[in-house]
């Protein structure tokens, strides 16, 4: 596969489209452009999202251009990045467009920098990974952000100017 423009200059995060405290929707529209631009797999097979959360809706990470830390801890309610796995093989990227560090970053620099698996965590801030393919997730993605308002039917956070995302095909729901 032949080098993009956007993949030789994948530092630039501004290239995204980027709407803070949505991040599903972010890695949506991530994995959308980067099929599209030719940076992955046309449908995505080289893509997998990952939802990072835990039943306490707290989960820590670190260089998180949210945080106000100098070492950029945050707690959010979850999180979801995009993981890309190269064509050698061997590396793989990590997509995290509300990561302070290199964008993309290797997996082994983001898990070690921003999940700090040899930090120990009292049991309530342990995290889950549930990983999906993303051509699966480009499929059966929708949000309707009701997740954002609070019980008043308030914004928690801005959302994005664009219209909800709704699924693309049929998908099987658990209850």
């Amino acid at each position: 596969m032949a080098t993009s423009n956007l993949e030789a200059s994948s530092t630039d995060v501004s290239q995204f489209n980027h709407t803070p405290f949505y991040c599903e929707e972010n890695v949506y529209l991530l994995c959308k452009k980067l099929c599209a631009n030719g940076v992955a797999d046309a449908q995505g097979s080289d893509l997998f999202v990952v939802f990072i959360a835990n039943e306490k809706k707290q989960i820590p990470l670190w260089h998180q251009k949210a945080s106000n830390r100098a070492d950029g801890i945050i707690l959010w309610d979850y999180h979801v990045i995009c993981i890309q796995r190269k064509r050698d093989g061997d590396s793989h990227l990590v997509w995290d467009l509300d990561s302070s560090l290199p964008f993309p970053s290797p997996l082994a620099t983001y898990v070690s920098e921003t999940i700090r698996p040899s930090f120990q965590l009292f049991s309530e801030y342990q995290r889950f990974f549930r990983v999906v393919h993303a051509p699966i997730f480009l499929r059966c993605f929708a949000s309707d952000r009701r997740h954002m308002r609070d019980s008043a039917g308030n914004w928690i956070a801005e959302p994005p100017a664009y219209e909800s995302i709704v699924a693309e095909g049929k998908c099987i729901r658990k209850p």
